[in-house]
């Protein structure tokens, strides 16, 4: 079987107890950073062996993980922080794992984006995720794209790009309503909302610290909606 076990975002106690019992029952984790990982498995006296799944992980370590499957073995597929599959490579382990008829069971926990757009005000009820903007190829298109929608969107984003992409909100949607996550679950967790060129002006002066989830209102988006 393959779980795929979600794990904390930063507080390590908002861990479940299915999480943390599934990580002692498997065979074995296949975790995007062993050594992050590590630092969650200590704390709860969790011995599994791990094996490193990311990114750069080429087809032979998911056929390496599929044929312990099918030979019996139970891997749980952890991320460094939160749902594995979102932001991660994860998707192609359980692809593999779904057409080779192997289970796939979802242990479910914290997402980032998730956990955001619950604090955030904006509406939640329709909602479009986007990860990442694309770094160059398409990055424009995209944006144009988005002027148009009346969904809230959802980006993430790191320290070192976000004054560039509050710059470009600042072109693309000047009156949006941003709110901005960052350090989520961690002691200096911290929501700030206003426009992209006032987000933009407090950066500026304070450098970006930790990683953003960045949320912005949809098209049609009022106040007292």
């Amino acid at each position: 079987m393959l779980y795929i076990v979600a794990t904390p975002i930063g507080n390590l106690e908002d861990i479940t107890m299915r999480a943390i019992r599934t990580l002692k029952e498997v065979n074995l984790i296949a975790a995007e950073d062993t050594r992050t990982s590590g630092i969650l498995l200590k704390k709860y006296e969790i011995a599994t062996p791990m094996i490193s799944f990311h990114a750069h992980s080429d087809d032979r370590k998911v056929v390496e993980l599929i044929e312990k499957m099918k030979a019996g073995q139970n891997v749980a597929l952890i991320s460094d922080a939160g749902t594995p599959g979102i932001s991660d490579p994860g998707f192609k382990l359980v692809r593999a794992a779904r057409e080779a008829g192997v289970a796939v069971i979802p242990i479910p926990g914290p997402s980032a984006f998730l956990t955001a757009l619950s604090g955030s005000g904006l509406p939640i009820n329709r909602f479009l995720y986007l990860g990442f903007l694309p770094m160059k190829k398409g990055r424009q298109t995209m944006l144009k794209s988005l002027q148009e929608e009346g969904r809230t969107i959802v980006f993430y984003e790191s320290p070192h790009r976000l004054l560039k992409t509050l710059g470009e909100f600042s072109e693309y949607f000047p009156e949006r309503k941003l709110v901005l996550a960052r350090e989520l679950t961690k002691i200096f967790e911290e929501f700030l909302s206003g426009t992209p060129a006032e987000l933009y002006e407090h950066f500026q002066k304070k450098s970006p610290k930790g990683e953003f989830v960045i949320i912005m209102a949809g098209k049609d988006f009022q106040q007292e909606d």
